[in-house]
């Protein structure tokens, strides 16, 4: 279990602000902090890891304390069983892939894990090859079996997609899902990004101003169920769920997202990342491509 409860003060763009964290997360769950840049999202991850103090607080993970202000306890970094994914990969760019891996593992004679690693990642062709030669995707994934490698108690993803296209970042989402189900590590992942917290989040913080306003299910969180009348918009599919005869189309429309039931015939040819249009007459909508 992760019991997170400290407070910081920050600089934003718009000033002082005063950062709290207080939450839970179980074993082996995935969850997400959203909200708009500068509401202290990387800054939680950074105090998870040990790369900046908390002014006031705890954190303890699986019953071993982290930092306790009132004890005066701050466990260095380098002890803290966390794997950490960046933005900008950070990688050693005179290591191979290989290397890279390897140098994260405790054991340096670890071979084997570092073998599933560059299996479970789609690495093993590339094991030998510099970061310079790879692409934005590689090193992330580079960077995700990096993380892994240390086996942390808890991995941190922020915003580990944004740098790349919206291809390679809906390959990548499910990729870190496949991973994530092999292992079962605990997982706090970070972004602005509606689409993505829906779809891979078990249980989603909305962070405003430093402050946790809201949390529950990514269903609870994003999808508004009281649409009636007439409309008609256009959104862009995130998530395709088959369900029966009918297939549950996830839509994202500007920050909202909503479901659409669909018959085979209206989903037939549509993909995630597709645009619609999505109209209805009273009670029954209409779907088509746009």
């Amino acid at each position: 279990m992760v019991h997170i409860n400290c407070k910081k003060r920050l600089l934003s763009a718009h000033g002082s602000m005063d950062l709290s964290a207080d939450f839970s997360v179980s074993p082996g769950e995935f969850v997400s902090f959203f909200g708009p840049s500068g509401s202290g999202k990387t800054s939680i991850l950074r105090m998870i890891a040990g790369l900046m103090n908390p002014d006031e607080g705890f954190i303890e993970i699986d019953g071993e304390t982290w930092f306790d202000s009132l004890k005066k306890f701050n466990l260095v970094p380098q002890k803290r069983r966390v794997g950490f994914v960046f933005q900008d990969y950070a990688l050693f760019p005179h290591m191979t892939v290989r290397e890279n891996i390897r140098f994260a593992c405790e054991a340096k004679n670890d071979f084997s894990f570092v073998d599933e690693l560059l299996r479970v990642i789609h690495l093993k062709e590339l094991e030998n090859e510099l970061p310079l030669k790879l692409s934005g995707g590689q090193k992330q994934r580079v960077a995700l079996a990096r993380a892994l490698a240390r086996k942390p108690k808890i991995l941190l993803l922020d915003e580990p997609f944004s740098a790349l296209d919206m291809e390679m970042r809906i390959q990548l989402q499910r990729e870190v899902l496949d991973i994530y189900e092999r292992f079962k590590t605990t997982t706090v992942f970070v972004s602005h990004d509606v689409s993505e917290v829906f779809k891979m989040s078990k249980r989603i913080f909305i962070l405003e101003d430093g402050k946790i306003v809201r949390s529950g299910l990514p269903q609870e969180i994003f999808i508004e169920n009281n649409l009636s009348g007439k409309f008609k918009f256009i959104g862009k599919i995130v998530d395709i769920v088959k369900d029966g005869f009918l297939n549950i189309l996830v839509v994202q429309v500007d920050n909202n997202l909503i479901r659409v039931v669909a018959t085979d015939d209206e989903a037939r040819g549509l993909n995630i990342g597709n645009n619609v249009i999505v109209a209805s007459k009273a009670f029954n909508p209409i779907i088509m491509k746009y």
